[in-house]
């Protein structure tokens, strides 16, 4: 049984090699593979693009795209606009191309092809983009006092900020949470099918944990009265909170808080990772905290956390030696007769 609905796919299904057959015996493939349901629906709009690129073209069987035909396509992508008459982003199209590089290694390993068009491909080179700049300790602490604690609703939006504060959790991570997740003597949650469906256990605070319980004790019995759900975090009918919602909320209390940055959830993410690596931890433990299956993921957060450099770098810094305009000269030392006061001149600062 297909686990996600959606509209079908261009072209006539009805030829079993063509194009179109070819894609859906893929998507079913990735089903029964175990891979995620969002990955398979993803996988599918974007080599859906291509396949009606395709047909537009009169091709419907794979023998006939070649190297050139997919080069044809990679600058399709480059100067396809969006409706907002922006351009796709550069992830966007190495998504689409490396999309289409594994479908037609599927096609290759399943002996419908006997040479592979797309293996020859070459990608855009990818940007190393840094992760927006993080909430700073103040400004967490102002988006978390934004909850109104005389209402369940807030009582439940402290406790889900808390709780993505506390552990770095990605948003729909957090909102799966349930009863039994929570191990309050080991102070651990369990991640139930994080991103890849990997399990993990991750630490959470004594803090989050006693809104935790402040927010069951006072504020869930009366949103789930009507609905039995093992969730921790339920919407004002007692069903799951939906991801979007919990984003509304949040952006609600940036603006709430002055806090003038883009992003939601996200950002108690990134907050924790760097405020983390700030403190001195060790950027190994952010990754098992984080869910990344890769250092690499994890290291551009050493990136954004520079607070052990701005110290090197007030420490360091020759410029540090000489005084500012206006500012006393620094109090005078004994350093003795062999003192060498020549070295440096205390000079205002052009």
């Amino acid at each position: 049984m297909r686990t996600f609905t959606c509209r079908p796919l261009p072209g006539d299904a009805s030829d079993p090699q063509g194009l179109t057959a070819l894609l859906d015996r893929y998507l079913l493939w990735m089903e029964t593979h175990h891979y995620a349901p969002g990955t398979v629906a993803v996988r599918r709009v974007t080599l859906s693009h291509f396949l009606r690129w395709c047909l537009e073209r009169s091709i419907t069987r794979p023998h006939g795209v070649t190297l050139e035909m997919l080069e044809r396509f990679q600058r399709h992508v480059y100067y396809y606009r969006q409706r907002n008459g922006q351009p796709l982003s550069l992830s966007s199209q190495s998504h689409r191309l490396t999309s289409l590089r594994r479908w037609f290694a599927w096609l290759v390993r399943e002996r419908v092809l006997e040479h592979d068009p797309a293996h020859d491909l070459v990608l855009p080179r990818d940007e190393r983009r840094l992760p927006r700049q993080p909430l700073s300790v103040p400004e967490v602490e102002a988006v978390l006092a934004q909850a109104d604690l005389t209402t369940p609703h807030g009582l439940r939006n402290r406790a889900t900020l808390e709780v993505l504060y506390s552990t770095g959790l990605r948003r729909k991570e957090a909102l799966a949470l349930e009863h039994t997740d929570l191990d309050r003597a080991r102070m651990t949650l369990l991640v139930r099918s994080g991103k890849g469906k990997k399990d993990r256990y991750v630490p959470i605070g004594a803090r989050a944990l006693a809104w935790i319980d402040k927010y069951l004790a006072e504020a869930r019995p009366l949103l789930a009265r009507r609905a039995e759900t093992p969730l921790v975090f339920v919407s004002k009918n007692g069903h799951r909170l939906h991801a979007n919602q919990l984003s509304k909320i949040v952006r609600d209390y940036l603006r709430g808080a002055g806090v003038n940055k883009p992003g939601a959830c996200h950002l108690f993410r990134h907050a924790t990772a760097t405020l983390m690596l700030d403190a001195g931890a060790d950027v190994r433990y952010i990754q098992a905290l984080l869910g990344h299956s890769k250092l690499s993921t994890t290291a551009i957060y050493t990136h954004v956390s520079i607070a052990k450099l701005c110290e090197v770098h007030q420490r360091t810094h020759p410029a540090r030696l000489f005084r500012l305009p206006d500012a006393p000269p620094p109090p005078a030392t004994d350093h003795g007769d062999d003192a060498d006061d020549g070295d440096l001149e205390w000079v205002p600062v052009a």
